[in-house]
C-alpha cells in the first residue's frame, strides 16, 4: 500500500464514462527493408517476454469495501497479454482504419481493478508500417512524464538490438541527500502548500485585474466546443515539417510554440466558419508553458497561461501578431511573479475545468477558456527500436466536459507531430482540422515571406 497524493486522487475522482482521464500516444514504425513476414509477430513476442514489470506499471487504486482513491495497491502478478495486446486492421488497412481503431481505444475506460495502463501493437497497414497505441491513467503520469519515459525505450543507434519496453524500464534515481519524504511529510507539505496558495490566488487575481496585464479565465466566448460531452472519442494525427515551422519562426522572430498556436488559431477559425459557429470575439486557449528561470536550478517549472488566438481576425499576419503578443505579454508578467503566485494563478486557470463537474455550470457560465493547446518536448534526433525507425509519435490527451477538443504537439526528429482528440458526438468531421492546419501553415508562410 502507498498513500495516494491528492493530485492522483483528483484525476481518479474526476473520471466518469464521459470523462476518461488517460493520456496516450500513437506511434508509427517503418520496418527495416530486410524485415520478413513474421517481423511484427516476433517483435510482439520479444516485447511480451519482458516480464520484469516495474512498480509504476503494477499500481491500481486500493479498495477498502466501497471506499477507494485513498491509497495505491501494487499487483504482484501481471497478466502482460492483457495489458499488451496484438491487433490487426481490417482491409484496406489505411491510416483511416488505424485512426478509427485508436479512437475507440482512446474512448475506453481503464479497469481500476488492474494496473492503469494498456498498449496495443497494431499491424495490417497497407504501406507495410505498423503502430503501437499506449495509454496511461493521468493519475500515474502526466503527458510530459509519459513522453519522456516512452523515449527511453528507444535508441538513436539503428544497430542497437536491445529490447526495451516502457513497463520494464527502471526508474531513474534522482540525486538526494537522503531517503524520500514519508507519507506524513507528503501530507503536511500538501496541506501547507494549499494554505499558502489560497491568499496568494486572491491577491494575484486582484492585481491582475487592476493592472489589466494578464488574460484571466471566464472571459472566453461560448462555442460549440464548450459543452457537455459523451464518452466516445475521435482522434486525428498528422506530421508537419519542423523545417517549415522553423522558417516561419525565424522570419517572424518568434518561437516554435508561437507558430503552433498561430497554426491552431487559423485551423480553428476555418473549422468554425465551416460549421457556421465562429464567435465574434476571439477564442482563448489554455497553454501549459515552461517557466524555468534562465539561472534556475534543475527540475521542471510548468505554469498554465491563457492566450488570445485572434480567431475573429481574417488576416493571417495580424492574427499571428495578436497570438504572439498575447502569449509573450502574459508569460512576461507571469515569469516575474514569485513561484507561489505562479502556482496560484495556474491553479486558478486550471481550476475552471473542475467547475464543469457541477450540474448546470457549463450550460449557464462562460467557459474558463475554449481549448487546451499543449507542446510536449519530444526527441530532437531520429529514434529507433531494434533498427526500426519511429516515423510518427502523436500525443493524445484528454477531452472534458466544456472542452470537447484538445490539441497536443510533440517534436519527433525532423517533424512536429500533432495529435487531436475530440468528443465524437460534439465535433463533427474533426479530421478536417488536419487540412485546415496545413492551410493555416501555408497562410503563415506567405504572411512572413517564406
Amino acid at each position: 500500500m502507498e498513500l495516494m497524493p491528492p493530485a492522483d486522487s483528483m484525476f481518479l475522482l474526476g473520471e466518469s464514462r464521459e470523462r476518461p482521464m488517460h493520456v496516450g500516444a500513437l506511434q508509427l514504425y517503418q520496418p527495416p527493408e530486410d524485415a520478413g513476414p513474421d517481423f511484427v509477430r516476433e517483435s510482439y513476442e520479444a516485447m511480451l517476454a519482458q516480464t520484469d514489470v516495474q512498480p509504476l506499471f503494477r499500481k491500481h487504486p486500493a479498495f477498502f469495501g466501497p471506499v477507494t482513491n485513498l491509497a495505491w495497491s501494487f499487483e504482484k502478478e501481471i497478466e502482460l497479454d492483457y495489458h499488451f495486446r496484438r491487433s490487426a486492421l481490417p482491409t484496406p488497412g489505411r491510416v483511416r482504419e488505424l485512426l478509427e481503431l485508436t479512437s475507440r481505444l482512446h474512448g475506453n475506460l481503464l479497469d481500476r481493478h488492474r494496473p492503469l495502463w494498456e498498449a496495443h501493437l497494431v499491424e495490417g497497414l497497407n504501406d507495410g508500417r505498423y503502430a503501437v497505441y499506449i495509454k496511461f491513467h493521468h493519475s500515474l503520469l502526466d503527458g510530459v512524464s509519459a513522453m519522456k519515459m516512452l523515449q527511453r525505450s528507444f535508441s538513436t543507434d539503428p544497430d542497437d538490438d536491445e529490447v526495451r519496453v516502457p513497463w520494464s524500464l527502471k526508474q531513474r534515481k534522482h540525486k538526494s541527500g537522503g531517503g524520500g519524504p514519508s507519507a506524513l511529510q507528503k501530507l503536511t507539505s500538501a496541506v501547507g502548500g494549499a494554505a499558502a496558495l489560497a491568499p496568494s490566488t486572491l491577491s494575484l487575481a486582484r492585481a491582475a485585474l487592476l493592472e489589466q496585464q494578464l488574460t484571466l479565465p471566464f472571459r472566453a466566448p461560448k462555442t460549440m466546443f464548450n459543452v457537455r460531452i459523451g464518452g466516445a472519442r475521435r482522434v486525428a494525427a498528422q506530421s508537419y515539417s519542423l523545417d517549415r515551422i522553423k522558417a516561419v519562426k525565424n522570419a517572424a522572430g518568434i518561437t516554435v510554440n508561437d507558430v503552433v498556436l498561430a497554426m491552431s488559431a487559423g485551423a480553428l477559425r476555418a473549422y468554425l466558419l465551416e460549421q457556421n459557429a465562429l464567435p465574434d470575439t476571439p477564442l482563448i486557449a489554455m497553454v501549459p508553458v515552461s517557466l524555468r528561470k534562465e539561472d534556475g536550478g534543475g527540475g521542471n517549472a510548468v505554469g498554465a497561461l491563457l492566450c488570445n488566438l485572434g480567431t475573429h481576425i481574417e488576416d493571417p499576419a495580424k492574427r499571428l501578431r495578436v497570438v504572439t503578443e498575447s502569449i509573450s505579454d502574459n508569460k512576461k508578467v507571469f515569469i516575474e511573479l514569485p513561484q507561489v503566485q505562479q502556482l496560484a494563478l495556474s491553479a486558478t486557470v486550471v481550476g475552471g475545468l473542475f467547475l464543469g463537474m457541477i450540474p448546470g455550470f457549463i450550460r449557464t457560465a462562460p467557459p474558463p477558456f475554449n481549448i487546451v493547446i499543449s507542446n510536449v518536448p519530444g526527441a530532437q534526433e531520429q529514434l529507433y527500436w531494434r533498427g526500426t525507425p519511429l516515423v510518427g509519435n502523436y500525443p493524445l490527451s484528454i477531452a472534458l466536459d466544456g472542452q470537447a477538443i484538445n490539441i497536443t504537439v510533440a517534436n519527433n526528429a525532423k517533424n512536429l507531430d500533432f495529435g487531436l482528440v475530440a468528443a465524437r458526438g460534439n465535433v463533427p468531421h474533426m479530421q478536417r482540422m488536419l487540412e485546415y492546419l496545413e492551410t493555416s501553415l501555408k497562410d503563415l508562410e506567405r504572411a512572413v515571406g517564406v
